[in-house]
């Protein structure tokens, strides 16, 4: 299967592992990319040093093309633009930020460079910044995300009407029919996060793997608006989030109860009711914790089976 995004990414299925934190380590960004998608490193909840381990560790299980997923906010950015060029990674996707801070010195480098963003507006932005192309994320999506609550749907036609370059969609897709209504709207690729939290090779704890596929309809909720809106599973730590929130609790009371290291309790060490437990909505079409490999495949065949049916 041949387009744009493909081509851009030398890779056999239009599809992105996403570069999540906590989730997307060497293992799982080398079984994606090894599975002919794109597999991306989560730089976010790295130390410089600990990306560099895990981009050495990619090389050696991939001959295939990967990526790192930076958030631009990130405190040590220098340290970890330095890596990744030091390293000869030719793929960054960037989030969370202004992409006109990085995407020329990435360019220069010779980098591909994408960039997340939850509107029309931001997307006209990433292509005036020199990008090659965007991840437009609707709100479904897990993690950290827009303030707008756009959906993917009604976003990805919106941003299709304004950018040249290509259009991946990203936010409630796991799934072969998924990707295919994405693409009808005009994506020319999907970026998928929760369907690989619950794979064998994710880093995720196993009992926060275990709560994705156990979970319904209704039980994230988009949360922590005055700070960076984020979707997580409800639990003791989003109960006591909108308490605060009852109690008209100031944001410094907000960032106070928040803390540091939230996200790494509960999606790294497996603590399900202290922890910040970032997921999608479409969790609830997750029944089981599966091979990357298989979860691909499963997707193409899926994809294939629907296209033959309009």
């Amino acid at each position: 299967m041949e387009n744009s995004i493909t081509t851009l990414l030398e890779i056999k299925y239009p599809i992105i592992q996403a570069g999540m934190v906590w989730n997307s380590g060497w293992r799982l960004a080398s079984a994606a990319s090894n599975s002919g998608i794109l597999g991306l490193i989560g730089a976010g909840s790295m130390h410089p040093e600990v990306l560099r381990e895990h981009i050495k560790k990619c090389k050696k299980a991939t001959h295939k093309a990967f990526g790192v997923n930076v958030p631009l906010l990130y405190p040590d950015i220098q340290n970890i633009m330095n890596i990744i060029v030091e390293e000869n990674v030719k793929i960054v996707f960037t989030s969370a930020g202004n992409p006109k801070t990085w995407t020329s010195w990435l360019k220069e480098k010779g980098i591909t460079v994408v960039h997340v963003v939850s509107s029309v507006a931001f997307a006209k932005k990433a292509e005036e910044a020199g990008v090659d192309a965007v991840v437009a994320e609707g709100f479904e999506a897990g993690g950290h995300n827009g303030r707008d609550e756009t959906t993917t749907f009604t976003l990805i036609p919106m941003v299709k009407e304004y950018i040249k370059i290509p259009l991946i969609a990203a936010g409630g897709i796991a799934t072969g029919r998924g990707m295919l209504a994405a693409m009808i709207l005009g994506a020319d690729g999907v970026q998928i996060g929760s369907r690989f939290v619950a794979s064998e090779e994710s880093s995720a704890h196993q009992a926060f793997k275990q709560l994705v596929v156990d979970s319904k309809e209704g039980d994230t909720q988009l949360t922590l608006k005055e700070l960076a809106p984020v979707r997580l599973i409800k639990n003791d730590f989003y109960n006591a989030i909108q308490k605060l929130y009852k109690n008209a609790a100031t944001t410094e009371e907000i960032r106070a109860l928040l803390g540091k290291g939230r996200a790494k309790k509960g999606m790294f060490e497996g603590d399900l009711e202290n922890g910040e437990l970032e997921i999608g909505q479409v969790s609830g079409l997750i029944n089981d914790i599966k091979p990357v490999s298989k979860i691909i495949s499963d997707i193409m065949d899926e994809f294939e089976d629907a296209k033959r049916t309009i």
